[in-house]
């Protein structure tokens, strides 16, 4: 695969990966970060305080996982906006609130009061935000994805239960029907798929962020 940056419109373009836990967001990230010179954005995981608490007792830490997640993406997606430039980011502020909070609240991980409270959050943090140019829904089946976090082999994510995975592909293809009236969203097959190794899959997927970027640019006067 060449390191060559491909050709784009003089317009910046912001792009979000989104998708389950698993499913290969941060590798798309990265793969559509260098094709194009675009800076990349990941997801808080590494350094994130509340990670392995949560995995032992959701109950417990759900509430201030997702607090602390919705801070942090807030904070990047404030970067990407006022640093300039085009950019990939891994999950977005709105799958949070979506996808995540959603789920584990119908779960009884989080109780009505903090969810309300959480929901003002958002809203409040989100009024100051522009939303992606585009999404990339990247969906793969729920044991598919189990089966990649298995394989990646993060300690905390290894007793993930199997009808938590499931609840949030339910939520995921629950939000992509209608998500577009936030911004633009296209499902991408990731179940099969290995874009690092599938020279006709790349191309696919730079044409549909190029057609995005393109239409972007005509939108804002751009070239």
């Amino acid at each position: 695969m060449s390191d060559a940056v491909r050709p784009q419109p003089n317009v910046p373009f912001y792009l979000a990966i989104a998708g389950n836990i698993g499913v290969g967001k941060s590798s798309v990230t990265e793969l559509v970060g260098r094709a194009y010179g675009w800076r990349t954005f990941y997801e808080p995981v590494i350094n994130n305080p509340y990670l392995d608490d949560y995995y032992r007792d959701m109950r417990r830490w759900a509430f201030q996982l997702q607090v602390y997640f919705l801070s942090q993406r807030f904070q990047l997606q404030k970067t990407i906006l006022d640093g300039g430039g085009s950019a990939v980011q891994d999950r977005t502020i709105y799958e949070d609130v979506e996808i995540f909070a959603p789920t584990l609240h119908r779960r009884g991980c989080i109780d009505d009061r903090d969810y309300a409270t959480y929901r003002d959050i958002f809203r409040n943090m989100t009024a100051f935000l522009r939303p992606p140019d585009l999404v990339i829904y990247l969906r793969a089946t729920p044991d598919t994805t189990l089966a990649r976090i298995q394989r990646r082999g993060r300690e905390c994510e290894q007793n993930v239960p199997r009808d938590f995975i499931m609840a949030l592909h339910e939520a995921y293809e629950a939000w992509a029907e209608r998500a577009g009236d936030l911004c633009p969203l296209a499902v991408v097959d990731a179940e099969t798929t290995d874009f690092r190794a599938d020279a006709d899959a790349r191309e696919h997927l730079f044409a549909l962020i190029e057609r995005h970027h393109a239409a972007a640019a005509a939108r804002r006067g751009g070239s």
